[in-house]
């Protein structure tokens, strides 16, 4: 039996059919197989293991474990393996885009992208063998058309002591945009 705990939210019913007490299941967590389904990223790049809070539009809070067979170990540093700070701020990235994600229904078409990183510190190197608790929480969110932008604040601990912390920014983009070659005028021209 997975370990999902899962809540029930009330599914609108339709104008035609009587009320009838009708709910629809929503997660609250995520293991591997869904986060694969919400986000494009992949092994290496895959940077949280599984959720385990989800409160829709508002928070969630994700799990990396960190092994010493991650690749940026070989040359950060050799003989003194930490986590580099950068890929820190991306897994705040990306459990903030996984929350994003869930509320988009043509996710397969579009793709998150950063626009800011603001206040990124870094209290304490991240070894191998430390457990990451991703902790973001969205602050504001403007949508205008298609277009999606996010502003959410993480933290993130090990043992109950924060190791990072940063604000950062994303906007929510059509997947082909920005792509050389992907209009359909480029494609006539082959």
């Amino acid at each position: 039996m997975p370990d999902t705990v899962q809540s029930e939210v009330e599914a609108p019913v339709a104008a035609n059919k009587t009320a009838v007490d009708k709910t629809v299941v929503a997660k609250t967590t995520m293991d591997i197989n869904d986060i694969c389904q919400i986000l494009p990223h992949r092994y290496p790049f895959l940077l949280i293991d599984r959720v385990v809070e989800l409160a829709r539009k508002e928070r969630i809070v994700a799990i990396k474990n960190v092994t010493i067979n991650e690749p940026f170990f070989q040359g950060h540093f050799p003989n003194m393996p930490i986590m580099p700070g950068v890929l820190i701020v991306e897994a705040i990235a990306q459990a903030g885009g996984a929350l994003l994600l869930t509320e988009v229904e043509d996710r397969s078409t579009k793709l998150i992208m950063f626009t800011g990183i603001e206040r990124a510190k870094f209290r304490r190197p991240v070894v191998p063998g430390d457990q990451l608790r991703i902790e973001v929480e969205l602050k504001a969110w403007r949508a205008v058309g298609d277009m999606i932008a996010v502003r959410m604040e993480g933290n993130v601990y090990v043992d109950g002591q924060r190791v990072a912390e940063a604000s950062v920014k994303c906007q929510l983009v059509d997947n082909s945009r920005g792509r050389r070659g992907s209009s359909p005028d480029a494609a006539e021209t082959e």
